[in-house]
Parts: structure tokens; sequence; C-alpha cells
């Protein structure tokens, strides 16, 4: 029989789990109801609240050609732009951004204020990188890798960093050391959540000693793949699923330890699920 370990901290965080819950409150009080983009990256739960009337709202464009109706801004949160927008609409807000999320909002709001560049450790794509540039009184500048932080040059010699809350803690580290050495007067906000840093270092740990691993997740999860990156350099035989459906136990085979682990956006009873089979079938 194999060693199958299931992470503590795998699963919904504090903010996915605070605006999902959010969405659903405002089911019970009924009116047109949407999110700004997908709630969460978990096509499950999407699914289920489409199913209950909720609609989304694709981008700033999609705005003007709803009825009006209660909006629920999702963890990633917004640009004041998009904000603002939704309010001159006639939208009721409900803002479920993550409180950290919304932390940064206020430290680049004020520090841009103050004439100092912001560097964003992220992803420029992701919706949480793109809200917090757009709470920026001048232009940010997004830092993904290692080209681009020895490439990184600025006129003004102040710079203020901060970072996307789902970055890995160690790359992170790496590129503010490369920025650092070009000698601006460097200020650094370490807005990476404390909770990603245990599911990152907890995925790590499990992965060391596991002879196959499991990250649960939606594809399009940022948090998820760098799961999945974490666990895959310590264990090569590391499978990124959406749900049970999608796992080969063939794979498995021969496996005497099986570590399992989960995105941020991944419900409790898909990781149970998957636990179960797992010690099921092993």
């Amino acid at each position: 029989m194999s060693e199958v370990i299931l992470a503590k901290s795998a699963g919904f965080c504090f903010g996915v789990k605070r605006a999902v819950d959010m969405v659903y409150d405002q089911i019970k009080k009924g009116g047109n109801i949407y999110t700004y983009g997908p709630i969460i990256h978990n096509d499950t739960v999407v699914k289920d609240l489409e199913g209950k009337g909720v609609r989304i709202i694709e981008s700033e464009n999609d705005i003007d050609e709803k009825e009006p109706g209660t909006v629920i801004i999702r963890s990633h949160g917004v640009s004041e732009k998009i904000y603002r927008h939704l309010e001159s609409a006639g939208m009721e807000i409900v803002d479920a951004t993550c409180p950290i999320v919304l932390k940064i909002h206020r430290i680049v709001e004020e520090k841009s204020k103050e004439g100092k560049q912001i560097v964003i450790i992220g992803s420029k794509d992701h919706p949480e990188v793109q809200g917090i540039m757009g709470w920026c009184r001048t232009p940010a500048i997004v830092i993904d890798t290692e080209e681009q932080a020895y490439a990184f040059t600025s006129d003004n010699p102040d710079i203020h960093i901060v970072s996307q809350t789902t970055f890995q803690l160690n790359k992170f580290n790496t590129l503010v050391e490369i920025i650092c050495k070009k000698r601006y007067n460097s200020n650094i906000s370490n807005t990476i959540c404390n909770a990603t840093e245990v599911r990152q270092k907890e995925a790590r740990e499990i992965a060391i000693n596991a002879d196959a691993m499991i990250v649960i997740g939606g594809s399009n999860s940022s948090n998820t793949r760098k799961l999945f990156e974490i666990a895959q350099k310590e264990c090569p035989d590391t499978f990124l699923i959406g749900s049970v459906k999608e796992l080969d136990f063939n794979k498995l085979q021969g496996a005497e330890c099986i570590g399992i682990t989960a995105g941020a956006s991944t419900p409790s009873n898909i990781i149970q699920e998957v636990h179960t089979s797992v010690r099921r079938e092993f």
C-alpha cells in the first residue's frame, strides 16, 4: 500500500473563500448578479454559479451592455478606472477584493503620488497585476523574469517594489536582489500572501520525498501553476489535474509515496474526492 500525503494547506485561501461566499450570499437576495471576470479559476464553481443565474462581465467593454444589477468584484481586484465605470453604469458593487490585494492598491497609490517609480514583481497579464497597475498614478513597470530584472532601467532614482500575492517567494527574492544591485533608492514591500508562502513551502517539502505528486486546480490559475512548477522541480512525476476525472492512475503505479496539494481556487470536495480515490486505488 502506498503512502498518500495530503497537504494541510491545500485548497481555498481566505480571500477566495470570502469572495465565493459573498456571491452565494448575494444569490439569496436575488436580482441581476454579475461577477467581474470568473469569481475564481475553477470551472466547477463557475458553472454552478452560472446555473444559479450569475453572469460574468468579461471586460470593461462589456459593462455598458449589461442591465443594472449587483457586481461582485473578485478577490483579484480591479483598477480604479473599472471601479468608477461600474459605478457610472449604475451597478451596485460588492467588493470581494482580497484585503491583501487592497493593501497593495493603497501602497502603490500612495507611493506613486509621492513620485516613486512603482515596480510590480508578477505577471503583467494576470488580473491582479492589471488591477494593481490601475491604482498607480504613474505607469508601473512589471517584472516577471531574471532577464527583465537585469534589463530594468528607470530615469527615476526612487523605486518602490511590490509583488503579486501569489508569486514564488524564492523567485521574488532573486528578482529583487538583481534590481537592488542597480543602486536605485529601493524600498520593498513583500506583498506575497502568507498563505501562498505556506502552500508553496509545503508543496516543496512533500514533493522532495514523493515518488509522484498530484496538483489539483485549474490550468488557468496562476497560483496552481506555480505549485505545479515547484513540485515538478523536486518530483519529475508531477501531474496537474482539474478533478479526479483527469487523473491517470496508471501513471502512479509503483509510487510508494504519493503527494497531493491544491491551488487556492480548488474546492474542498474536489480535493477530498481525489484524495479518497488515490487512497482507495493504492
